[in-house]
């Protein structure tokens, strides 16, 4: 019996779970001789429905954690240990491409960074589009086109019959991401990964195609994990935030938490380097140091050596998860009840304070 087929079984007998559960996953690559660790042991449920973040400094491990749920990792990659259970299929142990084309496209799908690259450039975009129809869906072929006209309008490309015969360099840059996003939730997928689709874009058409991403989410009922660096559009789309660092989340918890209550030092980095927060006469702060290498194992908090606020425990042992509320935890000894009470910096505090503004407004008008 497969692995999907023992998940069938499950579905059968009404067991429910959340719709992604990756658990102590810990993936390697095999580089010029040498073993590097780029997922240490994470775990991290996605609810059903809910925007979920995912930020974090290039080489975090951000994308080569998306990856693995559609079975896309490079092949020097591999699942070391952990699950990634969906629907109740063990997805660390599919090995097989017969069985992950019916989990990539039609059930879980992504958006790429570079719809350049993404695209096909020798096939037109409406062929591409039906291509992915006639793969998952049961449709005839002339069902198929019509059903990528209808896509294309609805992702807001104007003139979409005429577009669908058009080649991806006849299309602007906002209109090929609007082209790759009818891609991905053609076939219906229950869930949406989102990897920097904004990156390349133009301040204006990022709000746009962030628009659309939230208007789809409603209109198709999806789950959406969203890469990306830049904390502005974190702000904008998500519900929960996962902060990754050195191939683990150290601190995960509501979009609000994150901003107005962060507890991990580098979630109070990340924030503090935000440009927003640098304002006239200010200087903008930068995170000091580099990451850890990853070809070595990594002794106490990943974050102490760049940390200006370690604490000697940090350096010797590493550092479990402890709960700020039901939705927020972090992985930092400063909130062991040993620990010395440490003030986040100076930038983190005038957030926080905009966020105890905020609620007392809230508070006010429903008072």
């Amino acid at each position: 019996m497969t692995e999907l087929e023992r998940a069938e079984g499950r579905r059968a007998s009404g067991e429910t779970e959340p719709v992604l559960s990756v658990k102590e996953l810990v993936v390697k690559f095999q580089l010029r001789g040498r073993e590097l660790t780029a997922l240490r042991g994470l775990s991290l449920d996605v609810c059903r429905g809910e925007s979920l973040a995912v930020v974090g400094e290039s080489g975090s491990g951000k994308s080569v954690l998306t990856k693995t749920f559609l079975g896309l990792l490079d092949d020097n990659g591999r699942i070391s240990s952990g699950s990634i259970l969906f629907d109740g299929c063990d997805l660390a142990k599919l090995s097989k491409e017969r069985d992950w084309v019916k989990i990539r496209g039609g059930r879980i799908a992504m958006i790429f960074q570079d719809p350049m690259t993404a695209l096909n450039p020798l096939r037109t975009v409406g062929g591409q589009i039906r291509e992915a129809l006639l793969l998952h869906g049961r449709l005839s072929r002339a069902e198929a086109k019509q059903r990528a006209i209808r896509l294309l309008d609805e992702v807001g490309i104007p003139e979409a019959a005429r577009r669908y015969g058009q080649y991806p360099h006849e299309f602007s840059g906002g209109m090929r991401q609007r082209a790759v996003i009818a891609i991905a939730v053609a076939c219906g997928p229950e869930i949406l990964v989102c990897d920097e689709p904004t990156t390349a874009l133009d301040v204006t058409v990022q709000a746009q195609i962030l628009t659309l991403i939230r208007r789809l989410q409603k209109q198709y009922g999806l789950t959406v994990i969203f890469i990306t660096h830049d904390l502005g559009v974190v702000a904008e789309i998500a519900d929960r935030v996962a902060v990754m660092y050195a191939g683990d989340i150290v601190e995960l918890g509501s979009c609000e938490e994150i901003f107005y209550d962060p507890r991990h030092p580098y979630t109070w980095a990340l924030l503090s380097a935000m440009p927003q927060l640098s304002g006239k006469g200010r200087n903008l702060c930068a995170i000091r140091g580099t990451p850890p290498d990853l070809f070595y194992d990594i002794r106490g908090d990943a974050f102490a050596p760049r940390n200006p606020q370690a604490l000697a425990v940090d350096f010797k042992v590493r550092p479990p998860y402890f709960e700020v509320s039901p939705t927020h935890r972090a992985r930092t000894w400063l909130l062991d009840p040993r620990a010395p009470k440490i003030e986040p910096p100076e930038p983190v505090q005038r957030l926080r304070e905009e966020g105890i503004r905020q609620l007392r407004r809230v508070e006010g008008k429903v008072l």
